[in-house]
């Protein structure tokens, strides 16, 4: 069973098949699948934009479907910059000026308020248009300067208390076996 990821990130990818690998023969980008389409994320949730890009991708291939949508969520700032994560800065994928965005709008916040977690909501849609959903939460606080080479995004900015260091500076592997879409992933699994 084929199943394409409603994306053409690499990061995400790999992710993906380490876990979801035994569960279908192939898994593919967009672009190996040789769709070029770009859903409108307009939901009001992380859920929302999941289940429409999954569901867009399935309509279209005739394969199952997955389609993740996750972001930051900043305590001190209401949840913040939430489903637009990846657009904070007012351009979308840049990941310097969403950071350096993030850095200023918190720089006189203290330390005690700087909590945040990382939301990632999941869809597998099926040719026949059922679905199976899943959420995970990754809970760090925001650093004030960035550090670590690994990931990408939030990562540099994202301290992990308990590890003693931020995201990025994880290895890609502890990364992966404990962040929000690893923990969404293993609820997906399980209900697969």
């Amino acid at each position: 069973m084929k199943l394409i990821l409603a994306s053409n990130n690499a990061h995400k990818l790999v992710e993906i098949k380490a876990i979801l690998g035994d569960v279908f023969e192939e898994i593919v980008t967009l672009r190996e699948a040789g769709i070029d389409h770009e859903t409108v994320e307009d939901g009001q949730t992380f859920l929302d934009n999941a289940r429409k890009k999954a569901r867009e991708i399935a309509e279209i291939s005739g394969c199952c479907a997955l389609a993740d949508d996750s972001g930051l969520c900043v305590d001190a700032l209401d949840g913040a910059p939430g489903i637009y994560s990846a657009r904070y800065s007012g351009v979308h994928g840049d990941d310097a000026a969403n950071n350096r965005k993030l850095l200023e709008v918190l720089r006189d916040v203290p330390d005690e308020q700087r909590g945040a977690h990382f939301t990632c909501a999941i869809a597998l849609v099926r040719p026949d248009g059922s679905e199976v959903t899943a959420e995970g939460y990754f809970y760090g606080v925001i650093a004030h300067g960035e550090s670590g080479r690994n990931g990408f995004g939030y990562d540099p900015l994202f301290f992990l208390p308990e590890y003693g260091c931020t995201s990025a500076e994880l290895s890609p592997e502890e990364k992966n076996r404990i962040s929000h879409r690893s923990q969404a992933l293993h609820k997906l699994l399980a209900q697969l």
